[in-house]
């Protein structure tokens, strides 16, 4: 039974990660995984991204160097997306993924390049021609 807790989570997980992807989750849940989806909701995006004073942005950072750390590619790439809309630049992300280059080891860092470029294709944009305001 959805509280207010999910209903917060549901909402920040829509505005991160599309409103789609998370309908889809939600409704592709069955019998086994239905109650994962629910604690997802309502603790991680819920008791964790619902609890302000941290920025999306902040999080969105914080989850791209946890995520290339924990070699979870999968996740990385939703949330690289997640952290584009959530109105972190190229620029700004080039330098996330520097960062888990210093911290995380090069391999991490060429893995979330790859991964990040594969989303910017996705998503139409060009980080070939890119200049340090993107």
């Amino acid at each position: 039974m959805p509280n207010e807790q999910f209903e917060i989570g549901l909402k920040v997980r829509k505005e991160v990660l599309g409103d789609a992807y998370v309908e889809n989750n939600l409704k592709n849940a069955d019998d086994f995984n239905r109650d994962f989806q629910q604690m997802v909701t309502e603790q991680a995006w819920g008791g964790s991204w619902g609890r302000g004073i941290l920025s999306k942005q902040h999080r969105s950072i914080l989850n791209l160097g946890m995520l290339a750390a924990l070699n979870r590619p999968h996740e990385f790439k939703l949330h690289f997306r997640g952290a584009l809309a959530n109105g972190l630049s190229l620029a700004e992300l080039r330098e996330v993924l520097i960062q888990i280059s210093v911290y995380c080891g090069v391999p991490a860092a060429i893995d979330a390049f790859r991964l990040a470029r594969e989303v910017c294709e996705t998503e139409g944009l060009d980080v070939a021609h890119m200049d340090g305001s993107q």
